[in-house]
C-alpha cells in the first residue's frame, strides 16, 4: 500500500481531500502502528484521496504543553503550522484524540486554522453514506463490546455518539461501563502521564479502569485513542486476561469487518 506524502502530491500537482495526521504514537509505537495501517486501509478501500506529512510531521507539542513546557510547545506548534499552511492544508483527520484536541482547539490562536475531525467521526460518516459496507461481521457477531471514552474525545470535545454508532453498525452487543460518557474515567495516560510514572496512591488508574471494563466480561474493549489502548492493554495483561479479552481501536474493528 502506497501512502503519498504531501510533498509527493504537490510535486504531481495533486491536492488530497484530507491530510491524515498520524501522530507520534501511530508512527513509532508498534501496537499503534497497526491502528494507523487499519485506518489507512479503510481510506484506501473507500477511495478517499489522502496524504501524510511523512518526515515533515513533528509532534503537535501536546505532551510538552500538558507537562507545563509552554516554550517547547509553541516552538513545535509554530513549526507544524508553517508546514501545514505552506501546503495549504484545509482538512485534517487523526486517530489520536490528543492531536485532534490540540490541532482543533489550540492551534487557531497561533495561526493554524483547519477543519479537524477524529477518525471515528469520519468512519461514522462513511458508514452513514454507505461507503463503508460491513459484511456480516462474523468476527464480532454476538460478541460483547464495551467502549472506553477517551477524555480528549469525550469530555473535552463532546464526541460520544460517533464511536458508539460505528460499533452499533456491527452485529455485536454494546455494553456500557458504569462510568461512561460525561462521567467516563480517565485511563491514566492524559496530561503527559503516558510518559512518566504516576504519583503515589492505592491503585494504578489504568488498572482501576481496566477492572471496570473486565467486570462486564466483554470479548472486546474498544478504544479510540492510542494512549488509551496502551493503558487498557497493560491493565488487561496485569489481570492475565489477554487471551480472553482483546483491546482494539475502532478503526481495527471496522477494517476487520469491511466487505
Amino acid at each position: 500500500m502506497h501512502v503519498p506524502t504531501m510533498a509527493e502530491m504537490m510535486a504531481n500537482g495533486e491536492t488530497p481531500e484530507v491530510l491524515f495526521w498520524v501522530g507520534c504514537s501511530g508512527s513509532y509505537d508498534q501496537r499503534a502502528q497497526k491502528i494507523t495501517k487499519a485506518f489507512a486501509t479503510i481510506l484506501h478501500k473507500v477511495g478517499i484521496r489522502f496524504a501524510i506529512l511523512g518526515k515533515e510531521e513533528a509532534c503537535t507539542g501536546d505532551p510538552a504543553r500538558r507537562a507545563g513546557n509552554e516554550f517547547l510547545f509553541q516552538m513545535m506548534a509554530y513549526n507544524n503550522i508553517q508546514i501545514l499552511n505552506g501546503y495549504g492544508v484545509k482538512k485534517i483527520v487523526t486517530a489520536c484524540p490528543h492531536c485532534f484536541n490540540i490541532l482543533k482547539n489550540e492551534y487557531p490562536e497561533l495561526g493554524g486554522n483547519y477543519e479537524v475531525i477524529h477518525h471515528t467521526q469520519l468512519l461514522q460518516q462513511l458508514i452513514d453514506e454507505g461507503k463503508i459496507k460491513l459484511k456480516d461481521a462474523i468476527e464480532f457477531k454476538g460478541k460483547k463490546i464495551t467502549y472506553h471514552d477517551s477524555c480528549y474525545l469525550g469530555r473535552a470535545n463532546d464526541i460520544y455518539e460517533a464511536p458508539r454508532k460505528v460499533l452499533e453498525a456491527l452485529d455485536a452487543e454494546l455494553v456500557e461501563m458504569k462510568r461512561c460518557r460525561t462521567r467516563g474515567l480517565c485511563c491514566g495516560a492524559g496530561g503527559a502521564n503516558m510518559f512518566k510514572e504516576e504519583e503515589p496512591g492505592d491503585k494504578r488508574i489504568n488498572i482501576e479502569r481496566s477492572d471496570e471494563a473486565l467486570s462486564l466480561s466483554p470479548n472486546v474493549i474498544a478504544a479510540a485513542c492510542p494512549f488509551c489502548n496502551t493503558m487498557l492493554t497493560d491493565g488487561v495483561k496485569n489481570r492475565e486476561k489477554e487471551t480472553e479479552v482483546q483491546v482494539l481501536d475502532i478503526a481495527e474493528i471496522v477494517a476487520a469487518s469491511m466487505e
